[in-house]
């Protein structure tokens, strides 16, 4: 399957190191399950589902992370004879893998990246992303930081039109962090990757409460541009979700 290739980069430059990273140190998880579902009745009717995966495992050299999203909408319309029908409007996945090791400067670390997104409604159906580069924490106090990273790398992406693109990209990312109280943080992520055909820009603004020690709310608005995109496609997708988030 193709995802499995893309992300082999980022997973397999780390598996030999890992397992002797692991004889020094237990493997430490940080895990976050969250899930939001919308149905709606009346006039309108119809059901939307999101859910996020993010699990993030620290060694005593690495610092790994693998995300798995999905997001899926159903309408139901009405056709000329005025019968009812289902019809899907949105079903979109993305899976990604970071491995990142690190330097003797705290925060400094040389990353390898993947990701690889099937959206069956979007400008690009399938879109898959490889890079290499160096991060750092450049703004760092008690409650708030900011990490930052950059560096080369290759694209592939098939336009819903059916051509199909690749190239090489710069890929710069940030992720900032604020922990307002004991019961709620506010966090902001964007990437961008800038190629010759086309430069893709994520962001994601998200704020969590806390329920109880495990369970969060939180409500977060995403944005996805294309700044190239077949004819009839809008460049900019966003999304706004609120979703239950179980951490262990």
């Amino acid at each position: 399957m193709k995802v499995y290739s893309v992300l082999a980069l980022a997973v397999i430059a780390s598996m030999q190191a890992q397992a002797n990273d692991t004889a020094a140190t237990d493997k430490v998880w940080t895990t976050s399950a969250e899930l939001g579902a919308i149905t709606t009745s009346g006039n309108t009717v119809g059901t939307s589902i999101t859910g996020k995966i993010d699990a993030k495992q620290e060694l005593q050299q690495w610092s790994n992370q693998y995300i798995f999203s999905a997001f899926f909408k159903e309408d139901e319309k009405t056709d000329d004879n005025g019968d009812k029908y289902t019809e899907k409007s949105a079903e979109k996945y993305l899976i990604s893998a970071k491995a990142a090791y690190k330097l003797d400067n705290e925060f400094d670390k040389l990353f390898a990246f993947g990701s690889y997104t099937d959206d069956e409604f979007g400008a690009y159906t399938e879109y898959t992303t490889v890079a290499l580069g160096y991060g750092t924490r450049v703004y760092n106090t008690e409650d708030k930081y900011l990490d930052v990273e950059i560096g080369p790398g290759y694209f592939t992406g098939k336009r819903s039109t059916g051509e199909t693109e690749n190239g090489l990209i710069v890929r710069g990312a940030a992720a900032f962090n604020w922990t307002i109280s004991e019961s709620a943080s506010f966090a902001q992520t964007l990437s961008v990757e800038y190629g010759d055909d086309n430069t893709r820009t994520i962001s994601e603004t998200s704020l969590r409460a806390k329920i109880n020690g495990s369970l969060q709310m939180k409500a977060a608005f995403l944005v996805q541009n294309d700044s190239s995109v077949p004819e009839g496609k809008k460049s900019t997708d966003t999304q706004t979700s609120l979703t239950l988030v179980y951490s262990f």
